[in-house]
This record gives structure tokens, C-alpha cells and sequence, in this order.
């Protein structure tokens, strides 16, 4: 029989949510490993995964239940994905196999066979789709926590430990969830996805959580399992519906990886210009969970299969104030002045411009004509360059609810730019939001922050071709990051005083890093929004802090202060795994720790 043949709808339907993505990320990654002659992963996987166990938990009083609904896999994948759980180093397991009326009789055949005490085997009289299996198996769980498992996935052999050891360190955590990678056909590891923590606006963009997913018993049975109904989408329904009812420190997310998802490269051939019923359903799911949050938005498909674009709607549009900093060179501030009059789709705003000791006359004139135009004043800032006093200032005087401060080296690109910003900004959970910003080439010069790399702060995927969908997409997702670039920065003007603004002790660098930390340890999540598209022509005005000895005085300095202030979040973003690259921006695989 063809594998095509044997291969489940529902393993189908996988491999159309994954294909496109495999494909993408395995062309960016698979050139480097060519181009150093060795595989990185398998590096990894040899030299440094095994140094990144828990000691088997020697209390071994929790029960872990384990539920795999069943429908008709291929034998020997159900055999390998059985045999994960009965090679567990944690023993104090259930493992509930729910069949959903085979028709493959091999399959029944093979669970007949089952022998150990801690496997329970239930079937349906009729096949009723993987929700309705799932909640078969969730009602029988004696469990203290549930486990969900696919019948043709693997568990790594330390995943139950690693989950209960968690658990006892983190008493409070209600749903965990771990790193994955996927099994190829020839069976080898390979694509790790090294997660985020916590994201709740990564979330909204797609399921980044997936497997290994581990709730609470009392809350999975609260929330009723899966919904009849969202079948292809109902692990994702069920992720957003939990967040619905959990602080964000009953999550956690173990850095490990803990699940292999099998894949059949090749077996299948399903992309398509039309969109699944399964990725309508995820739509559907991320909607509602929208409507029952209050959040007003309006949910787009994103660029690839299973993401999602959200455009958060306020009740009202506030009014914004557009913060820019300059210093003679005209055409510069023409080019990002014109830009925005232009292209700017928003109803109430006004541009601010802070004249720091302008001396050329082209530039002055043009900075007296501007003024005299209705939504824009300048106002003279006539001290030695500072970018956090600057910026202060003019907050200050800002008249609007939300402050964008803006580089005046910038041009926009997308119309709604403004709208996507202000939209993120408003959410009350939110304080910094930063726009995508593109090199003249259309290469990406900022798509967040991510604290550590180069021993400080970088910007994720700098460099990386606009048209490359970087690692797992990201670059092009609505995300939490722990800081944005002030180049391009929304944030309520409220909030901007409340955390004391910008710390005039980082006159030039690292002044946006500093006050994203503020802000982000005053409770609120820093975003990343992927909607918003300018160009920044980078350091035109100021230029290179490496010209002279005083800049490269004062940029260590300010290295200094930041690493002093923010050693903590230096040494570990909870939005960049710890198994990623720190040397550079391209989320390649760490192979020094």
C-alpha cells in the first residue's frame, strides 16, 4: 500500500499547516549547515541537549495523564508513539489511547496487544473526529495534570520528568508547554523551534505553542476539552481559551525540547491558493477569542497558512503626537515629513519637530515653512545633542494621547502605519510598540529587540531579506519582544511619564533599551508590530558613534550603564530562547554557552 494511501486526513491536513513553513525555514538554514559542513542541530542535539536534563524526580507521587485520540495511523508510527511513553524516565504515567473507530484493523489489532497496567484503551462506537475523541480520553484521566499527545508523534524520554520537576519548582503553573522539533522521513531530528515564553500577542498571530502542551486536570476539564467543531484548529481554540482564564504566571514554557512532531516530507503535495477549512476554523477560533476579551480588532490571514494579521480597533482614535528630532540636513526631514502628509491613513494628528541647533539655512528655511502649516509646530531645542532630553521635551509638549516618537531619517511605507501602532498602543496591557523598519535594499533594520546579542541588545533578523520569512515567520508577526527601537516607538503618553521617560544619562545609545525595560517592568508587554513598514535610512543625521574618541567614550559608557541596570534581562530574554545564537541576529542555533 502507498504511503500516500495509508496516511491519515488529519496527518494530511498537518502537513498542509506545515509544509510551506518547513520548506521556507529549511532553504534559510540548511545553506549554513552546508556552508559550515556540519549540521548545527545534530551538534546540538549530541553535545548540548544531554547536559540539559533534570535528575529523575525521585517523588514520584504526581500522576501525568497522557491522552492520544487514534484514527487509523500508520501501525508503526502508533507502535513508536506508544513505545515514547513506556520509555519515560518518569514512571507514575497513565496513557489513555482513545480509538475513533479505526478502519484500519491493524490498528485495533495492535492496541489488543497492550499489556501495561498504566494503558487504558478506549473505543468509539463511531467516529466522531479528534475533538470528540480527545474529550473521550480527558473524562476517564485520573491525572493530577494531562498531557496531549498525537497518535504518530514521539515524546522525548525525559519529557514527563522534565514536565513534573517544572511543575514542583513552579507551583502554580497550570499549563506548560515546551520546545518541539521535527522527525524527518528518515527519521532524524531536524527544524528545531526553540520558543518564545509566554506571548500573548505572538499568540494571536499563530498557534507558536502547539506541542508539548500539558494542562492542569482541573482546568482542562473546566474548560471541557476541545470544541466540537473546531477539529484542525481545536489545539489552537483550546490554547487561546485557556488564556482566557489564566495569569500570565499560571504559563509556563519549559526550554527544552520535549516533543518531535513526525512529518512526511514529500508525501503530500497540498499548497494551495485557497485557504483550508482548517485555517478558516483557526480564524474563527482567534475571532472569538477576540469577541470574548472585549478587544476590538478585525482578524486577517497573514502571509503564510495558519497565521493571522490582528489590526486592533479603539473605541476612539486618540489623538497622536508625531515626536521628531532634527538637526539641519533638509532633505532628509523633507523626505520623512512628506511621507507622512502623504501616506499617513489616521484622523487626528500633529507633528512635533525639535530643532536642535540647526544651522544650515536651507534647512531653516524649510523648517519656517512647515511650521506655518496647520498640524505642525517646531519648536527650537537650542542645548548639545541629547536624544532622551530631546525627546522629554517634547513629549512635554506634547498634545496627544499617544506619542510616537519618530527618527526624522524615516519614510513610511504603509498607509496604515499609524493605525497599527495606535491600535497595538491602546490595548491597556501594552506600552512600547515599534514598527517593522526596512533598509533602502529591503533588507530589515528592525523587527524588535532582543536583549543579549552582542553581549547587549540587537535587533532581530537585521539583515535578513524582506521577502525571507526568517525563523518560523517571525519577523512578520505581531510578537512581544522586550524592547522596540525608539526610531519608530508608540506608546501612551501617560504611560511615557509614569516610568519618567527617557534617562537623559543615555544621551545617544541605548536610551529606547533602558526605557522599554522601564516600561516593560512596570507590567506592561512591549510589541512588536509587523503592519507598520518604514524605511529608516539609519544614523543619516548623527552619524557613526565610532568617529571619534569622545563617541566611542560615551557609547561605552552608556554600555556600561545599561549592563549595570539590566544585567538580569541582558542574560535572559523570556521572549529569545536561551538556545539560540547570541553573535548574531539571524536566530541561528547556539552552539556556545
Amino acid at each position: 500500500m502507498k504511503l500516500k494511501q495509508i496516511l491519515s486526513y488529519k496527518t494530511k491536513q498537518r502537513l498542509k499547516k506545515l509544509k510551506p513553513l518547513y520548506a521556507l525555514y529549511h532553504r534559510f538554514v540548511t545553506w549554513k549547515m552546508t556552508k559550515a559542513r556540519y549540521n548545527p542541530y545534530t551538534h546540538w542535539v549530541n553535545h548540548i541537549e544531554p547536559n540539559l536534563w533534570q535528575a529523575v524526580v525521585d517523588d514520584q507521587k504526581m500522576l501525568i495523564s497522557v491522552v492520544v485520540p487514534i484514527y487509523n495511523p500508520p501501525k508503526n508510527f502508533l507502535k513508536k508513539c506508544v513505545d515514547s511513553v513506556l520509555a519515560q524516565t518518569y514512571g507514575n504515567w497513565q496513557l489513555v489511547l482513545v480509538d475513533d473507530a479505526s478502519t484500519d484493523s491493524r490498528v485495533k489489532k495492535y492496541l489488543k496487544t497492550l499489556s501495561d497496567p498504566r494503558i487504558k484503551v478506549i473505543y468509539a462506537q463511531h467516529n466522531g473526529h479528534i475533538s470528540k475523541a480527545t474529550n473521550m480520553g480527558i473524562e476517564v484521566c485520573e491525572g493530577d495534570f494531562i498531557a496531549l499527545l498525537d497518535h504518530d508523534d514521539l515524546l522525548a524520554p525525559q519529557a514527563l520528568n522534565e514536565v513534573v520537576a517544572a511543575i514542583a519548582a513552579n507551583p502554580n503553573w497550570q499549563w506548560l508547554y515546551s520546545d518541539e522539533d521535527f522527525i524527518n522521513e528518515n527519521g532524524a531530528r531536524v527544524v528545531p523551534h526553540f520558543k518564545s515564553d509566554w506571548n500573548p500577542f505572538l499568540l494571536h498571530a499563530h498557534n507558536y505553542i502547539t506541542h508539548f502542551c500539558v494542562y492542569k486536570s482541573d482546568l482542562l476539564k473546566t474548560l471541557k476539552g476541545c470544541r466540537v467543531g473546531f477539529e484542525g484548529a481545536q489545539d489552537y481554540d483550546l490554547a487561546l481559551r485557556a488564556s482566557e482564564v489564566l495569569s500570565s504566571q499560571q504559563i509556563g514554557h519549559i526550554s527544552k525540547i520535549l516533543y518531535h512532531w513526525r512529518m512526511h516530507e514529500g508525501s503530500t503535495a497540498l499548497n494551495s491558493d485557497a485557504k483550508s477549512y482548517t485555517v478558516a476554523l483557526g480564524k474563527k477560533a482567534l475571532t472569538e477569542h477576540l469577541q470574548r476579551k472585549s478587544i476590538n480588532a478585525v482578524v486577517d490571514y497573514g502571509n503564510l497558512d495558519n497565521y493571522f494579521h490582528v489590526k486592533y480597533k479603539p473605541l476612539a482614535w486618540p489623538k497622536v503626537s508625531i515626536v521628531i528630532p532634527t538637526r539641519d540636513h533638509k532633505r532628509v526631514l523633507e523626505t520623512c515629513i512628506r511621507s507622512i502628509l502623504q501616506k499617513t491613513d489616521y484622523p487626528d494628528y500633529e507633528i512635533v519637530v525639535m530643532d536642535n541647533q540647526t544651522s544650515d539655512l536651507d534647512a531653516l528655511s524649510y523648517l519656517s515653512t512647515i511650521n506655518k502649516l496647520k498640524n505642525i509646530n517646531v519648536f527650537k531645542h537650542d542645548k548639545v545633542f541629547n536624544y532622551s532630553e530631546i525627546n522629554n521635551v517634547a513629549v512635554a509638549k506634547a498634545n496627544g494621547e499617544v506619542v510616537v516618537l519618530l527618527n526624522n531619517d524615516t519614510e513610511v511605507i504603509s498607509h496604515d502605519w499609524l493605525l497599527q501602532l495606535v491600535g497595538l498602543a491602546m490595548q491597556p496591557d501594552v506600552g512600547c510598540v515599534g514598527a517593522k523598519l526596512l533598509y533602502p535594499d529591503q533588507s530589515i533594520q528592525h523587527a524588535g529587540i532582543v536583549m543579549g546579542l552582542g553581549g547587549y541588545a540587537a535587533h532581530s533578523h537585521r539583515r535578513t531579506p524582506e521577502g525571507s520569512n526568517g525563523y518560523f515567520n517571525r519577523p512578520h508577526v505581531n510578537q512581544v519582544m522586550s524592547g522596540v527601537t525608539g526610531a519608530c516607538l508608540a506608546i501612551r503618553k501617560q504611560t511615557y511619564l509614569a516610568v519618567g521617560g527617557l534617562d537623559t544619562d543615555f544621551q545617544v545609545a541605548y536610551n529606547d533599551v533602558d526605557f522599554c525595560l522601564k516600561v516593560k517592568s512596570s507590567g506592561f508587554y512591549n510589541v512588536y508590530c509587523a503592519g507598520a513598514q518604514l524605511y529608516h535610512f539609519e544614523s543619516k543625521t548623527r552619524g557613526d558613534d565610532g568617529e571619534s574618541a569622545d563617541k566611542v567614550q560615551r557609547f561605552d559608557k552608556e554600555k556600561a550603564l545599561l549592563l549595570d541596570r539590566w544585567q538580569a534581562e541582558i542574560e535572559h530574554d523570556p521572549y529569545y530562547s536561551p538556545h539560540l545564537t547570541r553573535d548574531a541576529e539571524d536566530f541561528t542555533i547556539r552552539l556556545r554557552y
